[in-house]
């Protein structure tokens, strides 16, 4: 009985999947107010699109996601040089 039914299940790995994709090992760094996505939303779309969130903006960072107020995040990237990018331009990243 137990052979049948072993013949009738199937068994999957377990796992975590990694996300791979346009922004695949690239992390971002969120601060201010996006125009048209909310933050969750944002931090989905890199997920989605293989790369990481940070929340404090270090040398490994590639991008800063900045909107409307951005704060200190912002001045941490110009200290570092990181790239700092508004919506528009991250919406272009994550449709290449």
């Amino acid at each position: 009985m137990l052979q049948r039914l072993l013949e009738q299940i199937k068994i999957q790995p377990v796992g975590n999947k990694i996300a791979t994709g346009l922004l695949t090992g690239k992390t971002f760094v969120l601060t201010g107010t996006l125009p048209s996505l909310t933050r969750a939303r944002a931090k989905a779309l890199i997920k989605q699109a293989g790369g990481r969130v940070a929340e404090s903006v270090s040398r490994i960072t590639d991008y800063v996601l900045a909107g409307a107020a951005p704060g200190e995040k912002l001045i941490q990237a110009q200290t570092l040089d990181v790239p700092v990018i508004g919506e528009k331009e991250f919406l272009e990243l994550t449709k290449s």
